[in-house]
């Protein structure tokens, strides 16, 4: 996920659930029953923002491994 833009991701996950700009910052969610994924672009210099941080956690807030949650949504209904 590190250094994906915006269009990979889209590609990777389907559209996201949420899309939060803030100035040059923006916030992509996708959630499933099983997970919600925030991805975190910024950008650098004059290039396309791309994700810098990641964050996964279970639907109710509990703790989920990053990896197992790009899985499930890569599976979800809408992803690719």
């Amino acid at each position: 996920m590190i250094g994906q833009d915006a269009a990979g991701l889209v590609r990777l996950l389907g559209q996201p659930d949420a899309d939060v700009r803030e100035g040059t910052a923006r916030k992509l969610q996708f959630q499933s029953n099983i997970c919600v994924l925030d991805t975190y672009l910024y950008p650098k210099g004059a290039a396309e923002p791309r994700v810098t941080y990641v964050d996964a956690r279970q639907p109710d807030g509990r703790a989920i491994d990053r990896a197992s949650c790009v899985a499930a949504l890569t599976r979800r209904e809408g992803g690719k």
